[in-house]
């Protein structure tokens, strides 16, 4: 009653924020034809006397232009419109302004033409924060166009409310945002999570109300949705975990179907959130190998192994879902999400996991500049603690001539942090051909790079400190400079054996003359001065001629110089160092006469000196640490990576850094989202259709991954999305927005099933065995709903009371239970349970196969080799060359039915109408192939020339194209053959039909029962062809037949019109028999229906093509349940 009385609240509150926008809108309509004309007079080319003749003209022509766009939106033509609506947006894409044309455009908002509708609502969205006065003059319009049955006008209408930055809309917009979320597409419901942003930004206050939408659109189970939601929970509440938890498996589970940039998005979020949910996996104490991924599967022997290994660590199963989840869009094309995983399992993974995302990270640098960039920046930061990863792949970041200087100097830091003792030699090579490069900046990158491998690997540094000598004779003062400056600092670390160098380098004193190696020359000169007595004070007396030419930072260290030398040798320099102070006392730089005072003050002893020039030898000349060269990169690790904070190594506005691995994990039960009692939920939910729909959703969640589900959702009338989305398409614009909602739904029908085996796989086995035991005293009242069908608990308590109920077969739950098609862990927990629910021989016979087989079909001859055969001679006669016996022949089909499906449209067609039917002919061009025939037919009022068929995809679909109609008639009408290869699926054949100006993408979708050929056989055949495909090959249902079928013709008319099969000839009246092979593979197809009594019969279907056999039965029993 609450949410009731609030949501009134806030419509009352929308109602008078519409009031008062409505008022100042007229207020503003009253004077806005004067202000208009003004702004024309304005806009004539006579008053610009300030501008040039080109600048008058080219207003003049934008004006003229814009005059003619007004004429055509206020013309009464439709197609004028649109035209200039066009040519709008046109000049908005090239960056043109054309707010000037607000008002005559805003005024077509309301007009009819669902295209025009949509160019005005793309210019709105553009222009609506600029022009917020005359926005509000059609805010009722927005309103009325949230109802439009049209989806892309409803969410048009959101996006354009929601940029009109005005607060006293912000009750219509908060309206408008909670009625968008429950609107039935998912393409609405993203952009309410679009808006949720848009609202927020305008309006905090409204926070408390927007986290409930948003939790409301996190529970939405599209792919399309996912996304945005998320980006919205960031921008708004991002420390709300809380609404996570009951979302995280199914995140997880939808994030390989959502878009590229949601799954970014995502990505970021779950990693800050595993990051406070689970416990490190890189701690030093724990043993962490292959058995911690056993252990998550939860296999007995390998549990009790855990138990006794107190310091084990066992992975969170929600954790290695995560891990599991992303580690396939590391083959993705977009380098965001390649990036997105390799950070995640940088931070998260096990450390002997992380190393995986080391291959996809090195193909992106053959990627653009930009993205080369950010990808080596983030390779610099891992190679600094984990040089193993990328050690293999070193010549990948070797420098190309081609490069920009950034992009050299990132690969030049990451070699030098792979650098160690084994490859130090191949480098250091690579390095000498770096030094010579025409670009500056980058040899001297080089040159560092040299100096840091020396100080690293103490092998080398000998090595490497002549050839940086052998560099001060180079003929490029940027190289030497920067040798000079890296060989002191080389020289600090062990200054006695090196004064060889440091005299070489006095001798070269005078040719240098980049002022930081000369300062660097004299600060060795002065710091170890007493090593070369000789050499100190002639440099002095050089620098003493030339201190008023030299730059500052010279200067600085020449009076250092002077003041170590007069404490060490102030006979010979007393006078030198005199002078150059007196110098200094006056130069025009006020830090060098400070430096000046302080030193005389310091070292030559007087009268007024006190105390602290008794320890001016302590001060000058004490030892001084070695400096430490290292990365640039080293402490960039304190940043996400991939993140804006880790490029700048700044912390970015916005920036949500992620927390420390808990001690302790949290309870991981917040996760779960099992429904404990779900028999009184559906008690009352008893009906007829209660009995098809749960078999196919099973059926659709043990194929999720075949990418067959898409095509028979598609391929079915009954499909409950396909109504769902019909009522919120009015125009043919929206049939894409159509296909990829439904693809949508069928790709969250197998994430739920993923999502489902995740579940069960992270209980313990005493509770499955408990559940086993009570599930068969439910199987009475438990059926699903099509209220309930989108709970991942419901369907899973309506599969094992399914399993458990006596009208299927074992073979039948078999199929039904399996949610996940990849998982080892189903296949042994199918083998423990499927002998408890049924005491049968056919059941341990199943159990038997399951031990022996994989879940994956195996190819035909291994299937005929490896049939448990009575004898010898079963065996060799399955070793035949062809699929079937030699008495099994192709006969002709049993039943043709006379539907044709729509092909091409006319309207979509512009006048070529095609429709296609199956024949059921054997393919006179391939014997592989379907034979389809398509009826096309000319409906507009001129001849179309040269049609054919064009571009076919998937790329390797084998089509046998019809040849080319030269002309077709207006009113004519042509039919003709061609002949598909369906490769045994349901996928759909896309392909483009051509005419001479056009072409037109169009698709035939087979059902599963067009994909056979009918055989005729013997009884005694049927039985040996059965017997060779029991077990996993076998699928049964039973089902309660309509009273008009339940005789022998009435049967034979629904099986063969729902599958191109043959009758088998029977001894048995209440047994019906029917045969059939594919066509592509030639795998036999065998279909038995036994009447029992209370008008029920068992469905059995054998074949190796447990797919199809699957799609076959759900078919039949539809079919044959039906009067």
């Amino acid at each position: 009653m609450n949410g009731h009385r609030g949501f009134s609240v806030l419509r009352s509150e929308a109602v008078g924020a519409v009031r008062t926008a409505l008022v100042s809108a007229e207020n503003l309509q009253l004077t806005l034809k004067t202000e208009l004309s003004q702004e024309e007079q304005h806009l004539k080319p006579h008053t610009h006397t300030n501008g040039g003749p080109d600048e008058t003209h080219t207003k003049g022509y934008c004006t003229e232009v814009n005059d003619d766009l007004k004429e055509m939106l206020e013309s009464n033509k439709e197609s004028l419109k649109l035209e200039a609506m066009k040519r709008i947006v046109g000049l908005i894409a090239k960056g043109k302004n054309a707010s000037e044309l607000f008002p005559a455009v805003v005024k077509n908002v309301a007009s009819k033409n669902t295209e025009l509708k949509k160019l005005v609502y793309v210019y709105l969205v553009r222009y609506a924060e600029e022009q917020q006065d005359l926005a509000l003059l059609s805010i009722s319009t927005f309103q009325r166009a949230l109802k439009d049955p049209n989806q892309l006008i409803r969410a048009s209408a959101l996006r354009v409310l929601s940029s009109i930055r005005v607060l006293i809309i912000v009750p219509i917009m908060m309206l408008a945002i909670k009625e968008a979320a429950s609107d039935m597409s998912p393409y609405v419901r993203k952009t309410s999570a679009h808006a949720i942003q848009k609202l927020y930004s305008l309006d905090p206050d409204q926070k408390e109300h927007l986290i409930e939408v948003i939790e409301k659109l996190l529970k939405d189970k599209s792919t399309l949705v996912a996304g945005s939601v998320v980006m919205a929970f960031e921008e708004v509440c991002p420390d709300r975990i809380d609404l996570i938890h009951k979302n995280y498996r199914k995140l997880c589970n939808l994030l390989v179907d959502v878009e590229e940039w949601g799954q970014v998005v995502i990505i970021s979020m779950l990693t800050r959130y595993a990051r406070t949910q689970f416990t490190s996996p890189w701690k030093e104490d724990s043993v962490f190998d292959e058995h911690s991924v056993r252990a998550f599967y939860e296999s007995d022997e390998e549990k009790t192994r855990d138990e006794t290994e107190a310091k084990a660590y066992v992975m969170d199963p929600d954790h290695r879902l995560l891990l599991r989840n992303t580690k396939p869009l590391l083959q993705s094309r977009n380098t965001a999400v390649v990036m997105s995983v390799a950070q995640l399992y940088w931070h998260l993974a096990p450390k002997n996991e992380v190393s995986i995302v080391t291959k996809s990270l090195v193909r992106l640098l053959r990627s653009h500049r930009e993205v080369q960039y950010i990808v080596l920046q983030n390779i610099a930061t891992m190679s600094i603690q984990r040089k193993g990863m990328f050690e293999p792949y070193m010549k990948s970041f070797y420098v190309r001539s081609t490069d920009a200087t950034h992009i050299k100097s990132l690969k030049l830091e990451i070699l030098t942090n792979l650098a160690n003792e084994a490859n130090i030699s191949t480098i250091l090579r690579e390095f000498q051909t770096y030094v010579k490069s025409q670009d500056k900046q980058f040899a001297a990158g080089t040159i560092q790079a040299i100096g840091r491998c020396a100080t690293n690997i103490s092998e080398v540094t000998d090595t490497c400190l002549n050839g940086l000598v052998l560099l001060l004779s180079n003929r490029d003062e940027t190289v030497v400079a920067e040798s000079v400056v890296v060989i002191k600092k080389l020289l600090q670390t062990q200054p006695t054996q090196h004064s060889d160098i440091i005299k070489h380098m006095a001798k070269l004193f005078d040719n240098i003359t980049v002022p930081m190696a000369r300062a660097s020359i004299l600060w060795l000169m002065g710091e170890y001065c007493e090593r070369v007595p000789k050499i100190a004070p002639d440099v002095l007396r050089k620098m003493a001629k030339s201190f008023t030419s030299e730059e500052d930072i010279v200067k600085l260290q020449t009076v250092n110089l002077a003041a170590k030398l007069y404490l060490t040798n102030s006979k010979q320099t007393k006078l030198l160092t005199q002078y150059i102070l007196n110098l200094g006392k006056y130069d025009q730089n006020y830090d060098i006469r400070d430096r000046t005072r302080f030193i005389r003050q310091l070292i030559v002893p007087n009268d007024k000196s006190g105390a602290l020039s008794k320890y001016a030898h302590r001060i000058l000349l004490a030892p001084k640490p070695a400096p430490v060269i290292q990365s640039a990169y080293k402490d960039r690790d304190r940043y996400q990576l991939g993140t804006l904070s880790h490029t700048i190594n700044t912390k970015a506005s916005g920036y949500l850094e992620l927390s420390d691995w808990p001690a302790v994990a949290p309870d991981q039960s917040v996760r779960n989202v099992e429904v404990i009692e779900p028999v009184k939920e559906w008690a009352p939910s008893l009906g007829k259709t209660g009995k098809s729909k749960p078999a196919k959703s099973s059926d659709d969640k043990f194929y999720s991954d075949s990418g067959e589900e898409e095509e028979e959702e598609e391929g079915s009338g009954s499909s409950s999305s396909d109504d769902s989305s019909s009522s919120s398409e009015e125009s043919g614009s929206d049939a894409e927005s159509s296909v990829e909602k439904n693809s949508s739904q069928s790709s969250e029908e197998s994430d739920k099933s993923s999502s489902q085996s995740e579940k069960s796989s992270s209980e313990s086995d005493t509770e499955k065995k408990k559940r086993k035991t009570k599930k068969p005293l439910q199987k009475k009242t438990v059926k699903p709903t099509a209220k309930d069908s989108d709970s991942d608990e419901n369907r899973n308590v309506a599969k094992e009371a399914r399993s458990s109920s006596a009208e299927e077969s074992s073979s039948d739950s078999e199929s039904d239970s399996d949610t996940d098609a990849d998982s080892g862990t189903e296949h042994k927990k199918k083998t423990k349970s499927k002998a408890k629910p049924k005491v049968e021989v056919k059941s341990n016979e199943e159990v038997s196969l399951l031990n022996l087989d994989d879940f994956t079909p195996a190819p035909v001859t291994q299937l005929k080799s490896s049939v448990l055969s009575p004898s010898l001679l079963g065996d060799l006669e399955g070793l035949c060359l062809s699929n079937v016996s030699s008495t099994i022949q192709v006969s002709g089909p049993a039943f043709v039915p006379e539907k044709s499906h729509d092909l091409l449209h006319r309207m979509t067609g512009k006048g070529l109408s095609a429709q296609y039917q199956f024949p059921r002919q054997p393919c006179l061009y391939q014997p592989t192939m379907v034979s389809v025939q398509i009826s096309l037919t000319n409906t507009s009022d001129h001849p179309l020339e040269q049609i054919h068929i064009g571009d076919r995809s998937p790329t390797g679909l084998n089509i046998h194209c019809f040849n080319t109609i030269e002309c077709l008639e207006p009113e004519a009408s042509v039919t003709v053959s061609m002949g598909i290869d369906f490769n045994d699926s349901t996928q759909a054949a896309n392909f483009q039909l051509c005419t001479k100006e056009d072409h037109f993408s169009v698709s035939i979708q087979p059902a599963v029962g067009e994909l056979f050929l009918p055989i005729t056989m013997t009884e005694l055949d049927f039985h040996k062809e059965q017997g060779k495909l029991l077990g996993m090959n076998e699928s049964s249902a039973t089902i309660t037949m309509a009273a008009e079928n339940m005789t022998s013709q009435p049967i034979s008319r629904p099986v063969a019109t729902v599958a191109n099969l043959g009758v088998v000839p029977s001894g048995q009246d209440n047994v019906h028999r029917f045969a059939g092979k594919t066509a592509s593979s030639g795998a036999v197809v065998l279909v038995t229906v036994e009447l029992r009594e209370l008008s029920t019969a068992l469905i059995t279907i054998n074949t190796e093509k447990s797919v199809m056999g699957s799609m076959l039965l759900r078919d039949l029993k539809q079919a044959l349940a039906q009067a």
